[in-house]
């Protein structure tokens, strides 16, 4: 086994990772996941699942691939999102593969020596009725009772078919997830998961391409299900995929996102955040954060102004300005994170340490402190390269991202980006980064 970097915070492991299966066993969390490193970079090509563990959320142990699609004797090419449940002394995972079927492979280790129990595909396009034009993203669910459903399906149809209990052979037929109450831009993509609580299923999806992930209700693990809203936004990648587990009275999210230097749409990075019912068994909307859920050990700064060395860089009422004599000090405190549109060296954004998942953002060149949202143009417009002091080549200034013309300055105390061209405002633009 090998131990991965301490990562308190997203991402949570430093190697290109995504579709994150939880399963809590053992007093751990397994996460079981589609592996970006082993890809081309260009198309998700890879042939091998990975699996990770924690028993604190914070140090994560990468255990290798626990499968490959040449464990399948039938199988030829892409390993795509795993999905993982237990029961009985063994461990299954669901793989597809070929984009046309899935497999189920089982051990009696979480994270070593699983086989294939069938010898056959346990869902193929062609051989069985109704399985869609494309039956990948399978999602295990075990009920209390014990009786298991594998979820799937892409291309904006969602399929569902009763497990035996051996949990490697299916029962009856393949039916349609129906969910009611969806309006435009709200309808099933790929990627569903299912949970209860209180007796209630949850029936999570990403509505498409990018897609957000919404969720719907239902009293039966069949459904029908009911709209209910959005649990996340968009993430700064082209697909969103995730699972929901409970794990010592916290429930919490997994995920992928953009946040490791090269990362890009085939190259994706993992993460995990706290997830929040409300009193009436809604879900709150996730708040992606680069803390995360463990103890951060991204350090936290002050941004000091270079000509008014007694001002930092602080939030009050979302609005962006430099002040002296913050109070509460947090308003003035920043962790420094890798760039929300670019990861690469040299960019950055500033998430808020006491609104954790608010970043600096600028809007018409004005500079608020605004929520993820999770979008592409979020993401521009919260990023910034970091480059010489343009009044003081030991300290630094800020180049937007995504207005390369313009830099982070202050003017008559409130922050903004502009254009950089007198002595003055050179001096606006730089600043120092303290502890």
């Amino acid at each position: 086994m090998v131990a991965a970097p301490a990562q308190a915070a997203n991402p949570l492991v430093t190697r290109f990772a995504a579709d994150p299966s939880m399963l809590v066993a053992n007093n751990r969390v397994y996460l079981y996941t589609t592996d970006d490193a082993g890809n081309s970079g260009t198309y998700w090509d890879n042939n091998a699942w990975r699996v990770y563990s924690s028993a604190d959320l914070t140090t994560w142990t990468d255990h290798g691939a626990p499968f490959s699609v040449g464990g399948f004797s039938w199988a030829t090419q892409y390993a795509w999102a795993p999905s993982a449940v237990y029961r009985n002394g063994y461990y299954y995972l669901y793989l597809p593969v070929d984009r046309t079927k899935i497999g189920v492979a089982r051990s009696t280790s979480p994270t070593s020596g699983f086989s294939d129990p069938r010898g056959n595909p346990l869902i193929e396009r062609g051989r069985d009725a109704n399985t869609g034009d494309e039956p990948i993203d399978p999602a295990a669910f075990v009920d209390d009772n014990g009786q298991g459903y594998l979820y799937f399906g892409g291309a904006r149809a969602p399929k569902v078919v009763r497990l035996n209990a051996d949990l490697t052979s299916t029962s009856g037929s393949i039916q349609n997830v129906t969910i009611n109450g969806t309006g435009s831009g709200t309808q099933y993509g790929e990627a569903g998961f299912v949970h209860k609580r209180n007796g209630l299923y949850y029936f999570s999806y990403s509505t498409g391409w990018p897609g957000q992930i919404a969720y719907a209700t239902a009293s039966s693990p069949l459904g029908p299900f009911t709209y209910r809203g959005i649990l996340l936004d968009y993430t700064n990648n082209n697909t969103n995929h995730h699972s929901i587990a409970e794990y010592n009275g916290r429930w919490y999210i997994a995920y992928h996102r953009n946040a490791l230097p090269g990362s890009n749409n085939f190259r994706r990075s993992l993460a995990m955040d706290y997830l929040n019912y409300n009193s009436d068994g809604t879900i709150a909307r996730v708040t992606q954060t680069s803390v995360g859920v463990g103890t951060p050990t991204i350090p936290v700064n002050r941004v000091q102004s270079y000509n008014f060395a007694d001002r930092y860089v602080r939030h009050v009422n979302n609005d962006a300005r430099i002040d002296p004599n913050v109070s509460p000090a947090a308003d003035a405190q920043w962790r420094v994170v890798p760039g929300l549109a670019n990861a690469s060296s040299g960019y950055v954004s500033f998430e808020s340490v006491n609104f954790p998942g608010y970043y600096l953002r600028h809007y018409d060149y004005d500079l608020s402190l605004a929520r993820n949202e999770g979008t592409a143009q979020y993401a521009a417009d919260a990023t910034f390269r970091r480059v010489a002091g343009l009044a003081d080549s030991g300290a630094v200034s800020f180049q937007s991202y995504n207005f390369t013309s313009r830099y982070l300055r202050h003017s008559n105390y409130v922050l903004r980006i502009d254009p950089i061209s007198t002595a003055t405002e050179r001096a606006d633009a730089t600043f120092r980064i303290t502890s």
